[in-house]
Formats: structure tokens, sequence, C-alpha cells
């Protein structure tokens, strides 16, 4: 497994290790409604009596889905585990901006200070930058949002979401780890997990 600063030439592609329980959806749309599909049937296993709960679930994810797609998703993991009664929902996207609307700063470093200035020289929430075991230094952000119920598959609790902008090997471009959860009570033990399966991301040759 090569570090990021043993690639003299573009990865082919990169991999993050996640928990058990984390359903992987295609955002290609070819793809989509089939991963979907699968998705609520894994949801609603033995839950033969509330189709229009099932037909919701699937708007709502096919909604996240496309606009996660719209600003370059490439992939889409959603929990799908449950403790006793509780669900631990949380997600993660993965994506690539587009380099036209993507500032051009050449390190972690940087991208943290043209972070830090666009939000007025407070930064909202925790903004630094922090070592990956493989995939190099990155810039780690955590906030705290209001919740949105219409983008969020009805939920109604506030929003923790923690992202990694992780800078591409031998090129200009970044990867955008994006988890997010709205377990507020559980907020600090998830995001540690998800500091954990970002530590896993490793760039393929």
């Amino acid at each position: 497994m090569k570090t990021a600063s043993e690639f003299s030439s573009p990865p082919q592609d990169y991999n993050v290790i996640v928990p058990d329980g984390w359903f992987q959806l295609s955002l290609e749309p070819e793809e989509r409604d089939r991963c979907i599909a699968a998705l609520a049937d894994l949801q609603f296993r033995g839950i033969d009596n509330a189709p229009h709960l099932r037909e919701q679930f699937m708007r709502d994810v096919q909604r996240k889905a496309k606009d996660a797609y719209d600003v370059g998703g490439m992939e889409l993991y959603l929990s799908t585990l449950v403790v006793g009664p509780v669900p631990l929902a949380s997600s993660l996207l993965t994506s690539m901006p587009d380099p036209d609307e993507w500032p051009r700063c050449s390190d972690a470093e940087e991208l943290a200070e043209h972070l830090a200035v666009l939000d007025g020289g407070e930064p909202e929430g925790e903004l630094g930058v922090v070592p990956l075991d493989v995939a190099g230094m990155a810039v780690r952000r955590r906030r705290r949002d209001a919740p949105d119920p219409a983008a969020q598959l009805g939920n109604t609790l506030p929003t923790t979401t923690l992202t990694y902008y992780v800078p591409i090997p031998a090129t200009t471009r970044w990867l955008m780890l994006s988890f997010s959860t709205p377990v507020d009570p559980l907020a600090d033990q998830m995001v540690e997990l998800f500091d954990a399966v970002a530590g896993t991301l490793h760039w393929v040759a």
C-alpha cells in the first residue's frame, strides 16, 4: 500500500473501509434505482403493512442520491445499524469537486486557511489539518447544523457533519469525505467512528 508521498503519477482509485451495516449506494443513474430498491428491501424486511412508508423512504433516498450526484458525488454509504430501538443513522458521501469551482489550493494548510477566510476569520465548528495514516495530510472540519427535514429524510434533529478534504496525489484535485449523523446525543461517539473510517482511506496505484 503506497503512501501519498510515494505517488509520482495520479492514483487510479481510492478505497475506504466502512463498518458492517453500512449500505453502499451507487450514484450512477443507471444503477441508482436498483440500489435504492435493494436498500428498501433491507430496511423493510419483515414489514409488509407499510407500503406508504416504504414508498416515502425510497423517494427520500432518491432525492438524496440525486442531490449527491449533482455535486460530484461518487459513492454514498448509508448506515442500517440499530442499537436496541435506536437507529444509528449516518451517511458517508465521497465526492470530487469540479476544479473550476474549487479554490486553487496546493496543500491542506492552504485550503484550511482559505476555508477560515470564507468563514470571516472565525471558523464555524472545528477546522484544522490532520494526518491520515496512508492518504496524507487532510483538512478536517466538524460542524453542527440546524435540522433540514426536507433534505435529511425527515430528520428534525440537529445534524453533525464531519468533512475531510484530501488532496489527490500528483494532481490539483481533491477528494471529499462527507460524514453526517442526526443522532445528536451520540454525536461525539459517531464522530470517533467517522474519524476511524477516514483513517482507512488509501490510494490505489
